[in-house]
């Protein structure tokens, strides 16, 4: 009897321990999205600062001496290319398509091409380089990318053997960075319900999102609770409305429609000349990408070079002073930055567009 008391209470022993609130193993990965979530945070902080700093350089650079941008522009594209393709193969695109892909392959030397501290590294610093010579590209998606990298690392250090916690580290990393990019936690977790929902299985939810929530947090505790882009008092009447969502919705739809056109014929391939030069001389083809977005630059006063988050910020505040073609231009500068190949998010220069868009059409309706 008494040797069948003691087998109760170990039984009853290790059942405690495998518990989801004392489990040690469990706590072990608690842990490590907590602390992912904590890095990616201060990573995304750093990450930002250093675009602005990079972008105002630029600026700064090309304001008196606006012919600079010939020559600094595509050097350093074609600089940028060429360490995307010897240096950080992996690093190029936007990110967040990078991440959704990883989150659903099952081939782990597939996900590792994609996701690495090397590759997060590469795309910080040549995301930068993008931006220091004038192209219009964002980090938001970038960091996205680059918080999906360091989960996936965590994960390949404390060895997690299941491939769906993998995954959800995955997922977590990229929903942090985006709770952390644009200071907005819920959008994040839009991220992961709308991937958890077909990743894996929904008894990790809880965790992803508390990570999601960590990251979100300490970059509102560092940074504070800032407006992405910044604040209106813009009324429109009922029937005014009308017709400026008609006519917004309609012209912002060709434009976005044409721009996400050209972007997935980019991923699939070029036919003709156009594609053997992209394939053949992808330096070269990169500076002549650059020499575009120089062009454009110059048509703008300089306004389409890097994020196009200031311009977008004053377009929606009401004291934008932009050239009437600026969306136009700003379009053709973010599909030629992205055709160019180097690394860079996509996300603030269409939100760029769109937002100065609304301005000019705000003046040719109230015309």
């Amino acid at each position: 009897m008494a040797d069948l008391a003691g087998n109760r209470q170990i039984v009853r022993l290790r059942r405690v321990l495998r518990s989801r609130f004392i489990s040690p193993r469990l706590w072990v990965r608690r842990c490590a999205f907590w602390t992912g979530a904590l890095a990616i945070a201060v990573i995304a902080i750093l990450f930002a600062d250093a675009a602005d700093l990079a972008a105002g350089w630029f600026t700064a650079t090309v304001a008196a001496r606006p012919w600079l941008a010939w020559g600094m522009i595509p050097a350093g594209f074609m600089a940028a290319v060429l360490l995307t393709i010897h240096v950080f193969p992996g690093a190029g695109g936007s990110g967040i398509p990078q991440a959704i892909a990883a989150i659903h392959i099952r081939d782990p030397a597939k996900v590792r091409a994609m996701l690495s501290l090397r590759i997060a590294f590469g795309k910080v610093a040549l995301t930068l380089l993008g931006l220091a010579c004038g192209a219009s590209v964002g980090r938001e998606g970038p960091t996205v990318q680059v918080g999906a990298s360091i989960m996936h690392t965590l994960g390949l250090w404390l060895r997690l053997p299941r491939h769906d916690l993998q995954r959800g580290l995955i997922l977590a990393g990229g929903a942090a960075g985006i709770a952390a990019a644009f200071n907005t936690p819920l959008a994040g977790i839009v991220f992961a319900i709308e991937e958890l929902s077909h990743s894996f299985e929904a008894r990790a939810s809880g965790t992803v999102f508390t990570a999601v929530i960590i990251a979100g947090v300490t970059t509102l505790a560092l940074v504070g609770n800032y407006s992405y882009f910044g604040h209106t008092t813009a009324e429109l009447t009922l029937r005014t409305g009308w017709v400026a969502v008609l006519v917004c919705s309609a012209v912002g739809g060709v434009a976005g429609g044409l721009f996400a056109a050209v972007l997935i014929r980019a991923a699939r391939g070029f036919p003709g000349l156009l594609g053997r030069a992209i394939r053949w001389q992808p330096m070269l083809f990169a500076g002549l990408c650059g020499l575009v977005v120089a062009g454009v630059g110059i048509l703008s006063r300089g306004e389409t070079y890097g994020t196009g988050y200031a311009q977008a910020r004053s377009a929606v505040e009401g004291h934008a002073d932009l050239v009437t073609a600026y969306p136009l231009l700003k379009l053709v500068a973010n599909i030629a930055s992205y055709l160019s190949g180097i690394p860079g998010g996509i996300f603030a220069p269409s939100l760029a567009v769109g937002a100065t868009l609304g301005h000019v059409l705000s003046h040719s309706l109230a015309a």
